[in-house]
């Protein structure tokens, strides 16, 4: 498991707020959440988490 400091943990957290408000605010927002979900998946996938399982259906 990562082990994650407070720190770390604050910036992903800004980053994920962040990343809400460009979804909210932008003048498509599908698309800019269609390209937030792109990068989730790839950093997920970099760490070898399988993303399937995670998508809504």
């Amino acid at each position: 498991m990562i082990d994650m400091n407070e720190k770390e943990m604050i910036d992903k957290l800004i980053d994920e707020y962040v990343n809400l408000q460009r979804i909210y605010n932008a003048s498509d927002s599908k698309k800019e959440a269609e390209y937030q979900m792109k990068v989730a998946k790839a950093k997920l996938e970099s760490f070898g988490i399988i993303t399937t399982d995670l998508e809504m259906k």
